[in-house]
């Protein structure tokens, strides 16, 4: 098998009825490279809906211009076209040919172009896909449009194995002797019937290799022959989050002496969910599992992000005791899940956040009535299944995952299943919702009907993946359990309702529990970390993300995450580091004394600035087994919020530097905070892929990830806000980002203000070549860095 990735397109923004013709003159489109989101390059503007991030979506088409001498050799070959997700609505031609259609923007879909392009006649294959997202109030967060996920023109001979037809389970572990299984769909598209050797080998990073299995088969034409191999790795590496240890699973097939060879990354290891002790991996760790949940944008990337760009994401939510990861509130791009593979991170894949009716959409502001009803909640009835079922062939050899969601907030009451057992529903977010919008109405969906829908989900999951649980995320379990609705999934997951745990851990006494979805206050912990039957929790949410905008108009985004949209980290990243890692962490902050806020997110400061004798609030976040902290060799007593999971104290300011020396296991560090003056110049990071990371990204060209800092005379991170100009030599520009939801500046312009005193700037570089990148700001010397 051979395959060829399509990276360069033309676009048009705009409909075009006879774009699909391979002779169209496209000479005048943009250039665009493939993964590409055509929504975020757009300007910002009120007309669009505020919960997909006020950016607008349309029409758009897409053509490439592929050399078919550039294939190899097409005689007596099978071509395939494949995407892994177009958002969304797309039709596809090839040289003039329609293809066919698929509404999910999800969902990775194929077409086969074997007798197409036997009909070529000039050696150029033109791709034409029409994208349509016109109903942007279609979703709750940010979608993106276009082609977001990769294209490529796969080329094998006629028996072959076609895409997800190899399969590969660990049925028993006993110490490091490890069974391994493997399902093989071979198919025989020759003509004839046919005669083939089957092998597969399995080898690890080092090199060893182990035999899976060999056979020969004979397959009648057009018959697709399962082979099943069973084998024992002695000495088997597994893989955990400590260690998280891949195997290359390559199967090579012989035939006519021609031969197909495919590799794909596995894992060794073996997994359970308990209803009294939570989850065990590889028969004898107790794992907790500290997840997030995901959607799948970064800022001035949309939906098209860089492996580079999510890489230093994963990295920093390591550094803070993540390990755990629930994809909100759809199957993601394909590197997001090879970097839970090689990064250690526990998965929970989700497939839909509407079923067959829609919910509301907010896109005048968040609970601003009236909503809209747009979303795949159309498309379900008919595509559902194909979705279902593409999501867990395709993930199902990711060893991260462990278990395949079928829903999320489902159950939403009200939004728009209603039941007779309430006679009044309220949600997690519902504060604003009118009266009227409350009470039960017999002619609302009974959400009886959902138990039935969910019944059916699963047995759809077991059916292709009998070696994972199903779950669910209820948003009011409260009515669910009466339902019958958490019965029809193997994990129970529930939405911010930790008080029910310990009532309905006795009325289900054999199904696991776990926080699909949780806030991130300490007490919501506890109630995870001290209870052994809930397996962990997911908070929402890990990183700040585009859409289910809060607040008013300019306000595009939510701020709910461990990290901006800079990928910097918040003052929550400090706080859930205390009580996620191992490792030593100490962080302090200081605000202003006075009347304690309900809002966990009220601002704390990296600073000791105020005025002499004005009360300060002094918050630490630490681990340590002890501490010390001082001004001006002055003792500084704190007490321990049982509440909130912190250190704090409040004191009268006085000069001088606060220093704090903290100790943990033999392991001392320090935090120092000082008064922070005025800015006065611009400095810059180049972040450095860690070595052990670098293998896992392209190798021919570089994602340069600049993080951006107005400091003070003393270097000490300002409040300072000033706009950010960017040139470049020998580099692509590709964004600034500064995380402020506020900030409407369109993002292919090469300046952005800083937030907080912070901005980050990425550019493409190729490898071998000298870039330089050149930043001004008003006032300031210029910086110049070379790449």
């Amino acid at each position: 098998m051979e395959k060829y990735p399509i990276n360069d397109w033309r676009f048009y923004l705009g409909d075009n009825e006879i774009a699909w013709q391979k002779d169209f003159n496209d000479e005048n489109w943009q250039n665009v490279t493939v993964p590409h989101d055509w929504s975020i390059t757009q300007d910002f503007t009120k007309e669009a809906s505020s919960g997909t991030g006020y950016l607008p979506g349309g029409i758009g088409w897409y053509r490439a211009h592929v050399d078919a001498k550039e294939l190899g050799e097409l005689k007596d070959r099978i071509l395939q076209l494949r995407f892994d997700g177009v958002y969304k609505n797309c039709q596809v031609w090839v040289n003039g040919y329609h293809m066919g259609s698929w509404a999910s923007g999800y969902s990775s879909f194929q077409f086969d172009l074997t007798e197409i392009l036997s009909y070529n006649t000039n050696d150029e294959i033109v791709v034409a896909v029409r994208v349509d997202h016109t109903d942007i109030a279609d979703s709750r967060w940010y979608n993106g449009t276009g082609i977001s996920r990769p294209v490529a023109i796969v080329s094998s001979n006629p028996v072959m194995v076609d895409r997800y037809g190899v399969t590969f389970e660990t049925t028993s572990l006993n110490d490091t002797i490890a069974s391994v299984k493997t399902k093989t769909a071979v198919t025989n598209l020759s003509g004839v019937k046919n005669t083939a050797t089957v092998k597969q080998t399995l080898t690890d990073a080092i090199g060893n290799t182990v035999t899976i299995g060999e056979s020969q088969i004979t397959l009648e034409d057009n018959e697709i022959y399962e082979v099943q191999f069973e084998a024992a790795v002695k000495e088997a590496k597994l893989w955990r989050p400590q260690t998280p240890n891949l195997y290359t699973l390559a199967t090579t097939i012989i035939s006519d002496g021609k031969e197909n060879s495919y590799e794909e990354k596995v894992g060794i290891r073996t997994f359970e969910f308990t209803a009294d002790n939570g989850f065990i991996l590889n028969n004898k760790d107790n794992v907790k599992l500290k997840g997030v949940c995901l959607h799948e944008d970064a800022g001035c990337f949309g939906t098209a992000v860089p492996k580079a760009v999510w890489l230093r994401r994963l990295l920093k939510l390591k550094e803070a005791g993540c390990n755990a990861i629930r994809m909100a509130h759809n199957p993601h791009s394909q590197i997001l899940y090879d970097l839970c593979d090689e990064l250690g991170f526990f998965v929970f894949d989700e497939a839909f956040d509407e079923w067959e009716n829609p919910k509301n959409k907010w896109w005048q502001g968040h609970n601003v009535y009236p909503p809209k009803y747009e979303g795949y909640a159309k498309d379900f009835p008919v595509w559902h299944k194909k979705d279902l079922v593409d999501m867990v062939l395709r993930n199902k050899n990711h060893p991260s995952i462990i278990a395949w969601s079928i829903g999320n907030e489902i159950d939403y009451p009200n939004d728009p299943y209603a039941n007779d057992l309430f006679n009044e529903m309220e949600g997690n977010n519902d504060a604003n919702k009118p009266a009227e919008e409350r009470i039960y109405n017999p002619n609302r969906p009974d959400t009886r009907r959902l138990t039935t829908i969910a019944k059916q989900l699963s047995e759809i999951v077991h059916k292709e993946d009998a070696t994972r649980p199903t779950t669910l995320a209820a948003a009011f379990p409260e009515l669910s359990y009466q339902t019958g609705l958490v019965d029809s999934v193997d994990v129970i997951g529930y939405n911010y309702k930790e008080h029910l745990y310990e009532e309905h851990h006795r009325l289900f006494p054999n199904k696991p529990f776990i926080g699909s979805e949780n806030r991130h206050s300490y007490q919501n912990w506890l109630a995870v970390k001290d209870n052994d039957y809930i397996a962990g929790q997911f908070l929402w949410t890990g990183i700040d993300y585009l859409g289910e905008s809060r607040g008013v108009w300019p306000k595009h985004g939510t701020y709910r995450g461990l990290l901006d949209m800079c990928g910097y980290e918040t003052m929550m990243f400090y706080k859930r580091k205390s009580w996620w890692s191992k490792e030593l962490t100490a962080r302090l902050f200081t605000r202003p004394a006075k009347e304690k806020s309900e809002d966990p997110w009220e601002a704390v400061y990296r600073k000791w600035n105020y005025s002499e004798g004005e009360q300060v609030e002094i918050r630490l976040y630490t681990n340590a087994d002890s501490f010390e902290l001082k001004v001006n060799e002055e003792r500084i007593a704190l007490t321990f919020d049982e509440v909130e999971g912190y250190y704090s104290t409040i004191v009268p300011f006085v000069a001088g530097p606060l220093i704090l020396t903290a100790q943990k296991d033999g392991e001392v560090i320090t935090d120092t905070l000082k008064a922070v003056g005025q800015g006065q110049r611009l400095t810059a990071n180049l972040w450095q892929v860690p070595t052990a990371f670098k293998t896992l990204l392209p190798q021919d060209e570089v994602i340069q990830q600049i993080e951006l800092s107005i400091v003070d005379k003393e270097e000490n991170l300002t409040a300072t806000n000033q706009v950010i100009h960017f040139e470049g030599e020998n580099c692509e520009f590709l964004g600034f980002e500064n995380g402020d939801m506020d900030d409407i500046t369109n993002y292919g312009e090469k300046y952005r203000r800083t937030r907080n005193g912070r901005a980050i700037c990425y550019v493409k570089t190729k490898v071998a070549m000298e870039a330089k990148a050149m930043f001004s700001v008003a006032g300031f010397h210029d910086l110049i860095i070379t790449l």
